[in-house]
């Protein structure tokens, strides 16, 4: 994962468990991805087997892609509800998942997941290794310099502290300025306590905010995946945790009243799916698909399935970066 790309991850729910209360993902060795496992979503019934493939939007997709019947998605499986491992720690599942396999169905090919690291899905995207990357990217004007994005759903930030707020800690005040966040490397929750202050860039603006008030930066720590930054909130190392508005809130959920979330989601952005340049007309093929099944009602269903209807972006589009 980049400092200063902006990013939004998810917390990682699986069979371990964090300080006895919330359960984490563990690296599995089987890449496949099977969104029919049992998952901890709502029961939605089968929502894949009434999607018919759509000849003409399949005509869309690069002919490389036409022709080998599968597109290879890159996605870094440990940020529940979005994509994590099942309890056999083996199987990829999340709402990214489903998704993609019915994107898959309406296009006529299957959407093969590999597991990867962030750092290297995008470089990946562009070496031709893998043709997209579903991993909860949050659409930018830099990264379109890159890939294509076709954006799906709108998260923002929000911040986790311990059952109780013991300190009193809130995302909109200048609570958090001295404070000991975790944060997971190479995401936007970063870039916002960063020692470096660019607007430009994006860096900085927490940092900004409490030193124009006089007081301490607020202590970031760093963690290469989203169980680190919860473990370190759990041992006391951490005041608190900032990371997306799906995970904070999914990790809240399943952490059976160890921790709580503490105000409102701010810096609302859209998720996109990441597209390769030079796979042309694919990322039309994938808009259409995308609102196909927004029409059917397929698309609502994934949502409510992970408990994340409030992330439902009504206008789906190409290259939507807000900034």
């Amino acid at each position: 994962m980049k400092t200063g790309s902006l990013y939004r991850r998810a917390a990682a729910v699986g069979s371990l468990v964090l300080a006895g209360a919330l359960a984490l993902s563990a690296c599995g060795g089987d890449d496949g991805a099977d969104s029919g496992s049992t998952a901890p979503g709502k029961d939605v019934g089968d929502v894949f087997a009434a999607i018919k493939p759509d000849p003409a939007l399949k005509a869309k997709l690069a002919p490389s892609i036409a022709s080998a019947g599968k597109i290879i998605v890159a996605t870094d499986p440990s940020y529940a509800p979005n994509e994590f491992y099942s309890s056999d720690n083996k199987t990829m599942i999340g709402l990214d998942l489903d998704l993609g396999k019915a994107l898959g169905k309406k296009l006529g090919v299957e959407f093969a997941f590999q597991k990867a690291g962030f750092d290297a899905i995008i470089p990946g995207i562009k070496a031709g290794t893998y043709q997209l990357g579903m991993s909860s990217f949050t659409d930018n004007k830099d990264r379109e310099k890159t890939v294509d994005f076709v954006t799906y759903f709108t998260a923002g930030s929000a911040l986790m502290v311990k059952a109780g707020n013991p300190s009193g800690l809130k995302p909109d005040d200048l609570s958090l300025c001295g404070k000991k966040v975790a944060v997971e490397k190479g995401t936007v929750q970063l870039d916002e306590l960063s020692d470096v202050i660019d607007p430009a860039k994006g860096t900085g603006a927490r940092t900004k905010k409490c030193k124009d008030a006089g007081k301490p930066a607020p202590v970031a720590l760093p963690y290469p995946d989203q169980n680190g930054a919860n473990l370190a909130l759990s041992s006391g190392r951490a005041d608190a945790v900032l990371a997306d508005s799906p995970v904070i809130d999914y990790a809240a959920k399943q952490s059976n009243g160890q921790f709580e979330v503490s105000g409102a989601t701010y810096d609302t952005a859209p998720y996109g799916i990441a597209v390769g340049k030079s796979l042309g007309t694919t990322k039309d093929a994938l808009l259409g698909a995308l609102k196909a099944l927004q029409a059917d009602g397929t698309y609502a269903k994934l949502l409510q399935k992970w408990g994340v209807e409030s992330g439902s972006l009504g206008s789906p589009g190409i290259n939507g970066a807000q900034s």
